[in-house]
């Protein structure tokens, strides 16, 4: 068994509240500090927390040991998905309503921890990354039952294998019995302006949806 660090945060608002927390997960390589600015795009009077991945790689940090891009070791992934949980459930109790936003790698990491407990999670996107198939958590129709899903894919991506992208939107938009917000860009592997409006308006949806900030 693999002993982690403890997490390192970059955090927006209030971390020590009942109101809903936004976990922000950044990509293969890259850090906290990457991804904690665009809580600065998203709405206001949440909490957001940015946690840096516990496997050092490339500079920066990976969610998981891989056998591919795109397909994570299932025992590699296990042991990080439970990391976090612990750490989640130090911050966040059980009735503590936490979104998830993963981007590439981190939107791998996301999928699978709704993929492994969808009840713990009030909402979910996937921004230009792939689902963990074949990594050990249930990919079974209706699995993500009425969970809501942003998942947002660029038509000019060659960083994910396309195969791995379809097959995520498919399943999403189709099979994973989820409701899904699902979003083509007409852009590459990045967050682009577009995009942004549509995770912006999902997330709206999804807090207001979860109650107003007290």
């Amino acid at each position: 068994m693999t002993i982690f660090d403890p997490p390192v945060i970059a955090a927006r608002g209030e971390l020590d509240s009942d109101r809903p927390l936004v976990v922000l997960l950044h990509g293969r390589g890259s850090n906290e500090d990457d991804i904690i600015g665009l809580a600065d795009h998203l709405p206001e009077g949440f909490g957001y927390a940015a946690v840096r991945a516990p496997i050092a790689e490339g500079g920066g940090y990976a969610w998981f040991a891989n056998r591919g891009i795109g397909r994570p070791i299932a025992a590699s992934l296990a042991e990080t998905m439970a990391w976090f949980r612990d750490w989640l459930d130090h911050v966040a109790a059980p009735e503590r309503p936490v979104v998830l936003i993963g981007f590439s790698g981190g939107a791998a990491f996301a999928g699978g921890l709704v993929l492994d407990d969808p009840a713990r999670y009030a909402g979910t996107a996937v921004l230009y990354g792939t689902l963990p198939f074949d990594a050990g958590v249930p990919t079974t129709p209706n699995r993500l039952d009425g969970a809501r899903v942003l998942v947002i894919h660029g038509d000019q991506d060659t960083v994910i294998p396309r195969e791995l992208l379809d097959r995520t939107w498919d399943y999403l938009d189709r099979d994973a019995g989820s409701a899904t917000t699902a979003v083509r860009d007409a852009g590459g592997h990045g967050l682009s302006p577009t995009a942004l409006t549509h995770l912006q308006q999902w997330l709206t949806t999804t807090l207001g949806e979860l109650g107003s900030p007290r």
